[in-house]
């Protein structure tokens, strides 16, 4: 049973690592529990982004992805990314 504070989060794009075939595969082929595999591959990040840049492709991405979900609102999960990311490992200054 694993609680909130086992709970991985993608250090780029925040999106929780709750399945092992989710995490990011380094050069080697070994397994990074840091990134999700939709932001780092073979030991890079996929996409060559800013912070803001990641922001708006995670927003683009869940307002598909709640689109029918009437309690979805788009600012308030932009405002909660805007707080979240910069304590994520890639967007820390």
């Amino acid at each position: 049973e694993q609680n909130m504070t086992d709970q991985k989060f993608c250090q780029s794009c925040g999106m929780p690592l709750d399945k092992e075939e989710l995490f990011a595969v380094n050069a080697d082929n070994s397994i990074n529990e840091d990134y999700c595999i939709y932001c780092f591959k073979d030991g890079n990040f996929t996409m060559d982004v800013t912070m803001d840049e990641m922001i708006e492709i995670s927003r683009k991405h869940m307002s598909e992805l709640f689109a029918n979900d009437p309690n979805y609102n788009e600012q308030e999960a932009v405002a909660e990314m805007q707080s979240f990311f910069p304590n994520l490992k890639r967007w820390k200054a």
